[in-house]
């Protein structure tokens, strides 16, 4: 995958729904427990993802913004499943069995949140934000 304009847009875009992810997780788990903050934060970050990339990463696919926040949540139900099992597998078993104490719960959330970059890039390039007359 090539670094363009638009990936590069995507990215900066994700770091700022990252981190709303992040530091709303670190909020979220002061009253509650650290599996269900991860997907509410989730859901914080998936808003933040939306605004951000339909106003500045991807061109109007021409698709209602129904049809549009639809896909784009189908695509992030994919990834939130994707953060939350590395999130736990890393904090609750690799990180611990390695002897790391030390914010295990936060390493396992950052790495989680940045193992999506790259496959919710393609997926919303090519189902979320595709143009309608492109297929």
């Amino acid at each position: 995958m090539q670094l363009t304009p638009e990936l590069l847009r995507f990215v900066l875009s994700g770091g700022a729904a990252a981190a709303a992810n992040f530091l709303s997780r670190i909020v979220f788990s002061q009253v509650m427990p650290y599996s269900p903050a991860i997907i509410l934060a989730y859901g914080v970050g998936m808003l933040t993802a939306y605004l951000l990339m339909r106003r500045f990463v991807f061109e109007r696919s021409g698709r209602s913004t129904r049809d549009e926040a639809g896909r784009f949540i189908l695509v992030n139900a994919v990834a939130a499943a994707q953060v939350w099992a590395i999130s736990m597998l890393l904090a609750r078993w690799l990180l611990p069995a390695l002897g790391w104490t030390w914010q295990a719960e936060t390493l396992a959330h950052m790495v989680g949140v940045a193992s999506t970059v790259l496959t919710s890039y393609a997926m919303h390039k090519a189902f979320t934000f595709r143009r309608r007359n492109d297929g």
